[in-house]
């Protein structure tokens, strides 16, 4: 089983955070999907057996819900016509809040797709407008419900915090709002200045600053809170980031996590077969032009022994379920549970079941401990 990602880099405007390929030319819109198709017929007839189903399928972006309706449906029409998919497939879409409507919400209905995945990002329009972000507060509600009318029974809302001046209340009062809509799944994540974004450029030209030397601390009790306050309402934090439902983990970024293979779509989309990764071109015109011809400019490599190691680790270590040892040659794993022994004696790992995993102490240190059990 493999899973099926489209990379739609349309945006109607750019939010200051984000270091994903997308483009404002919505004039190109027609003939990306066009390309895409003619990308998924040559994928699907190169690199996938008459018996390999597709288990998931994920439209990311940039923003998806950018596509016209026509357009949803002639790639959908493509996806189910050129691809074995499962019948409970987990489909999803990313939207922006503004971009729900009730015509909008219903196609998604008729297409299968069973997953929509919002940006919230905060419930502060002043915050929203400073990212950039087009929609309102109350908009994010409103969309909501206009997805549950239409029979959306798992959706997923993004959070950040971490922003300028933020103060501890004001993310609690962003994690109340969110816990009020009742969604199936959350994910939170820490405001981050990505070189290339408009957020870099600012903080370079001393328009954005940091808090001060307690911003590091803020942020940890922060996150603190959000665990607390998520675990306290029924949501399980199966992954450092992501918080959900029982039942309704997301089946297609767990399938990253633990390396089942899966097919990347689109400019600057990602491929995995299980032992070679592959990337397109971060440039949607090349992009076209390149499908257009019958070509495919793409990067590719083969992960070595070492490469495989680090992957299980880092993965591995951001879910509650750890680092499996017994995925690991002998040598791997008498290296791990060395390295290993400080975090273990600090109790910010544990051991149990054969496996790895972050106690809530190393959650708050989990970079430095991945990079220290990887091997060079």
């Amino acid at each position: 089983m493999a899973g099926l990602y489209i990379h739609i880099p349309f945006c109607a405007s750019r939010c200051i955070y984000c270091g994903f390929y997308s483009t404002t030319r919505l004039d190109l819109r027609q003939q990306y999907v066009d390309a895409l198709i003619r990308e998924l017929v040559e994928v699907g007839q190169s690199k996938m057996s008459k018996d390999d189903t597709i288990s998931t399928v994920y439209l990311g972006g940039g923003t998806p819900s950018q596509l016209t309706i026509p357009q949803l449906h002639q790639l959908f029409d493509a996806i189910y016509i050129y691809n074995k998919v499962e019948p409970d497939a987990e489909v999803t879409i990313e939207m922006n809040p503004d971009d729900v409507s009730v015509p909008y919400a219903d196609t998604l209905r008729q297409l299968g797709i069973n997953r929509v995945s919002m940006g919230a990002q905060t419930f502060d329009d002043e915050r929203l407008r400073w990212l950039n972000r087009r929609h309102t507060v109350a908009q994010v509600g409103q969309a909501v419900t206009i997805l549950r009318a239409a029979g959306i029974r798992n959706i997923s809302i993004d959070l950040m915090y971490g922003f300028p001046n933020e103060t501890i209340d004001d993310f609690v009062h962003d994690i109340d709002e969110v816990i009020k809509l009742d969604v199936e799944h959350i994910s939170a994540y820490c405001l981050m200045i990505e070189e290339g974004t408009e957020l870099y450029r600012r903080y370079g030209d001393k328009r954005v600053r940091e808090y001060d030397d307690s911003k590091e601390e803020t942020e940890r009790k922060m996150y603190e809170l959000l665990i607390d306050k998520l675990t306290a309402a029924g949501y399980e934090h199966y992954e450092i980031s992501n918080f959900a439902r029982p039942g309704f983990r997301s089946r297609h970024n767990s399938s990253y996590w633990t390396g089942v293979p899966y097919i990347g779509l689109g400019a600057a989309a990602h491929s995995f077969d299980g032992h070679l990764r592959s990337w397109n071109v971060s440039d949607i015109q090349q992009y076209i032009a390149a499908v257009n011809r019958d070509e495919r400019l793409n990067e590719e490599e083969e992960l070595s022994a070492t490469d495989f190691y680090n992957e299980r680790v880092m993965l591995g270590l951001r879910t509650c379920e750890g680092v499996d040892l017994s995925a690991l040659s002998d040598d791997e794993r008498n290296y791990c549970i060395q390295e290993a022994q400080p975090f273990l004696s600090d109790d910010i790992l544990l051991l149990t079941d054969n496996r790895l995993v972050l106690t809530r102490k190393g959650l708050f240190v989990s970079d430095y401990v991945m990079s220290s059990l990887m091997q060079a």
